[in-house]
């Protein structure tokens, strides 16, 4: 079989070199385009299997080049890659017909395999060729972690689909923002989004909030009530807490779904609707199959597609964006000035175990709105509870009389890749020299204080010898 070829467009030399350097070794055989205009040129003498294209370039953008590559080549699979990755990216490069979409940084191993299915995709030249739609208003989904590009992804390929999809995830994680995004980048858009709370609803009003009734059909029923099926006809039905709907409405939903139709509660007339259906819950529905308080057929009914939404903690990488986001969300509501975190304060927030996700982050950000005393907030300036021990389920709650940077947290790591990758991008150079001396002061003066200043004692905690710690005092100008 002839070698992959394989066309690579970024302006940036680095990741044409580490590409080409990986998919060559794969067997694949690459040629490299610093701009997209390049690629046009090329295209129209030759063609390679599989194109991989940034989306931000100089000049036009990856996006555009991949609408060209649509209208005059839509069996060629082209990949996009952006460090700017987001919903829209990923939905964008899906709707305007992208193989698949690259989050930067990329691991190698993953896109080699991308590469490899976009090949065999290439060679069975079965990839559809459908009219890109036009992208839906902006979401309000912030996060880069490599757990929400899963869920970018999934809401891309889904984006020319009203399958229904079943969401999974903690309270707080942004359930109901993932089905309304659903609803937003999907062919139903410009149609009704309805939402209703199980929880939220008295057991014996939810069969007339979701199928209404006529005029007459129990005491107080003064006038005919259209229900959230009918409100959402042509659109989308959100059922959040799914699994808290009792049995008796989970039969009648299960036939609605089957038959297209119901009747309101004293109603004889059939009302057909068209409804697509998408259901979210914190709980394990297949636990509540197996005691009996879920139905089996309507759990296959609902779960065509799982979204598994990560909890906050699995994110942390996250936060100080989301932080950004809610201060000067709440500062613009409130009319007042924006709050700004100090950064011990923003990896204080990034080491706590956020039993509440992404609604308490958002709640915090409220409260610090309102009660900071200044500008920027410190440390002591957040919630005193959040650091109580009782207040973390997970037993990972910061100490009250400790900052971040005088305890070491199982996170650790994480966190230094967070300053890390920080520092490089704001253009900063030899890391090294600046983050090993606070390293090595903070161990220092921990060791210090723990030994009521005994340096020959500091020194064996730290494993250093007597002459080490002398020289060390004075490198780091504690003597």
């Amino acid at each position: 079989m002839q070698p992959g070829k394989i066309w690579i467009v970024d302006d940036d030399n680095s990741i044409r070199w580490v590409l080409e350097r990986a998919l060559s070794s794969a067997g694949m055989e690459c040629t490299s385009f610093a701009d997209a205009d390049s690629v046009l040129t090329a295209l129209a003498q030759n063609t390679p299997d599989v194109l991989i294209s940034d989306i931000r370039m100089p000049g036009m953008n990856g996006l555009n080049l991949l609408n060209n590559i649509k209208q005059n080549n839509p069996l060629l699979p082209v990949i996009i890659m952006t460090a700017h990755s987001d919903l829209d990216a990923a939905v964008s490069a899906y709707q305007q017909g992208a193989f698949d979409y690259l989050p930067k940084p990329f691991d190698i191993d993953e896109t080699v395999a991308l590469l490899e299915r976009a090949l065999s995709h290439s060679r069975e030249q079965n990839q559809p060729t459908r009219n890109p739609q036009a992208l839906a208003p902006v979401s309000d989904m912030i996060g880069e972690a490599p757990a929400m590009q899963d869920v970018y992804r999934i809401i891309g390929r889904l984006s020319r689909s009203s399958i229904s999809v079943l969401i999974n995830g903690e309270s707080g994680t942004g359930k109901e923002l993932v089905a309304q995004a659903l609803h937003r980048h999907s062919p139903r858009a410009n149609k009704p989004f309805i939402a209703l709370n199980m929880a939220a609803i008295p057991k014996d009003l939810i069969e007339s909030e979701l199928f209404g009734h006529e005029k007459g059909a129990f005491t107080g029923a003064n006038q005919v009530r259209h229900g959230r099926f009918e409100q959402a006809n042509n659109g989308s039905l959100f059922l959040d807490e799914i699994g808290d709907m009792p049995l008796d409405i989970q039969t009648r939903l299960l036939r609605v779904l089957a038959e297209g139709q119901f009747y309101r509660i004293g109603g004889y007339a059939p009302v057909k609707v068209d409804v697509r259906i998408i259901a979210a819950t914190h709980q394990d529905l297949e636990r509540l199959v197996a005691k009996g308080k879920f139905r089996e057929d309507l759990y296959h009914r609902l779960n065509v597609i799982r979204m598994q939404l990560p909890p906050l903690r699995d994110r942390v990488e996250d936060i100080p964006r989301l932080t950004r986001h809610f201060l000067q969300q709440t500062a613009k509501e409130l009319g007042v000035e924006t709050k700004i975190l100090h950064p011990d304060a923003e990896m204080a927030l990034m080491r706590l175990p956020w039993p509440g996700n992404v609604r308490q982050l958002e709640n915090i950000c409220r409260w610090l709105t309102v009660m900071a005393a200044s500008q920027e907030v410190l440390v002591q300036d957040l919630p005193p509870e959040l650091f109580e021990p009782h207040h973390a389920e997970t037993g990972t709650a910061i100490p009250a009389n400790t900052t971040p940077v005088n305890t070491i947290p199982e996170d650790w790591p994480q966190l230094l890749a967070h300053w890390a990758t920080s520092a490089l991008e704001n253009g900063q150079q030899d890391l090294l020299s600046e983050a090993l001396p606070l390293l090595e002061r903070t161990l220092l003066n921990c060791a210090l204080k723990h030994t009521k200043g005994h340096k020959q004692e500091a020194a064996r905690l730290l494993g250093w010898g007597r002459n080490t710690i002398a020289r060390k005092l004075k490198e780091l100008g504690l003597e």
